[in-house]
């Protein structure tokens, strides 16, 4: 178990090796990544996964390129953005800088120095949060954020809730008392509302690795590997 920053990250690139380079460097460094080789499906994967930072191609398929891009973007987020080009020229950078892209690296880059500018940007936007790793599983900001092995884990509002407790106590052992009083604000409710959704949460954390809520018999749940 350790205690980070993690932040989601969104990549639009034609290249499979580029796209599959940069994921697999992200998710090194802790963060959560999604990647798409072309702009189809932008504003479908900004709603759903809610980046922190969007990576543009300027030359893209598809018809869209990576400047009309940076308007759907800027339209439905407040995501950084760092824009990619093969063609490093002024004219470029400056149009893509005055309409709203936070940095600009041009084709070929050393992936240190993209990891760089990817951080630097977070810092400046404030996008860098708390996340809290356990085997592979990463609960980030109040579960806002959860994954295993880099895959997002989509949960309900209690599910959230209920994780974001027992990510805040790793490896200790939670009451239900406990449980009912953080998540539903009152410890008079039945008990077995708290095992009911435990074992929903638990069947969407298990779809994707192992079990790591554990019950502890007449104490509660701990969230572990063990």
């Amino acid at each position: 178990m350790q205690n980070g920053n993690v932040s989601m990250v969104l990549i639009v690139e034609d290249s499979e090796v580029i796209r599959a380079s940069v994921v697999s460097a992200l998710r090194s460094q802790g963060h959560l990544a999604q990647a798409l080789p072309d702009g189809t499906d932008l504003e479908r994967a900004i709603t759903s996964s809610q980046p922190d930072l969007v990576i543009l191609d300027v030359m893209l398929p598809g018809g869209r390129d990576g400047f009309e891009l940076l308007g759907v973007v800027r339209k439905l987020s407040r995501a950084g953005v760092l824009m990619l080009t093969a063609r490093d020229e002024m004219t470029d950078r400056i149009r893509g800088l005055s309409q709203g892209a936070d940095d600009y690296l041009a084709k070929p880059f050393a992936m240190v120095e993209l990891m760089a500018r990817i951080e630097a940007i977070l810092r400046r936007t404030g996008a860098m949060g708390s996340s809290v790793t356990i085997g592979d599983l990463t609960v980030a900001d109040d579960a806002a954020i959860v994954s295993r092995n880099g895959t997002t884990i989509d949960l309900t509002e209690t599910e959230r809730r209920l994780l974001s407790q027992l990510a805040k106590h790793p490896e200790r052992v939670v009451s239900k008392t406990q449980l009912l009083t953080a998540v539903w604000g009152y410890d008079g409710y039945d008990e077995n509302i708290v095992e009911v959704h435990i074992s929903s949460l638990r069947r969407r954390l298990e779809a994707h690795g192992p079990r790591v809520i554990h019950t502890v018999r007449g104490r509660g749940y701990r969230l572990g590997t063990t």
